[in-house]
């Protein structure tokens, strides 16, 4: 009778362990047993994404604010697009003169997408959110400087992208100019 109690105790605890792993093994790779929320998608092309990868972070300053949705090729430019998957509470909120770039954490780390974000203002985020502007400061400076700032929304592309460095091709320029000297 006391072995059997002794047999169920050491059963629960690998139980108990095996769920611990497996909580552990979804938190390293990101990902939940239920979802993250609303999200919005953004698209921006890039000459070289290195070795960028589907789930990779974005981020604002090192907060993470979304992953890496896909990645494909322009039918037509043939250059990478990707499309990046962003927390929904972010919709409006940048402007189309905000830039992407492709950095690495540390010297060989993983490579992630960083924004850096130039906030919309006012009017154009109510015209982002289909609301009527009226007369405001934001438009008299537009006016001024004869540029319209709008809001990225939903299925939008973001023209300013700074490709990854590459080290091999570092490397390699390196040595071709060290040779022709």
């Amino acid at each position: 009778m006391n072995t059997r109690k002794i047999e169920i105790l050491v059963g629960l605890f690998v139980a108990l362990g095996v769920a611990a792993f497996a909580v552990l093994a979804l938190k390293v790779a990101n990902s939940g047993i239920s979802g993250n929320g609303e999200t919005y998608t953004l698209n921006a092309k890039f000459e070289n994404i290195g070795s960028l990868k589907t789930r990779a972070p974005i981020k604002v300053g090192g907060v993470v604010i979304g992953r890496v949705d896909g990645i494909s090729i322009h039918p037509q430019e043939f250059v990478p697009v990707v499309a990046m998957s962003i927390d929904a509470s972010y919709e409006c909120q940048f402007s189309d003169t905000s830039s992407v770039s492709i950095l690495t954490s540390g010297i060989l780390g993983e490579q992630y997408l960083g924004i850096s974000p130039v906030i919309a203002s006012d009017s154009a985020k109510q015209k982002c959110l289909g609301n009527e502007v009226t007369g405001s400061s934001d438009s008299e400076l537009e006016d001024l400087f004869g540029v319209e700032s709008r809001a990225l929304k939903n299925g939008d592309l973001i023209t300013d992208t700074k490709s990854a460095l590459v080290l091999e091709e570092l490397i390699g320029q390196f040595l071709f100019n060290q040779g022709s000297e």
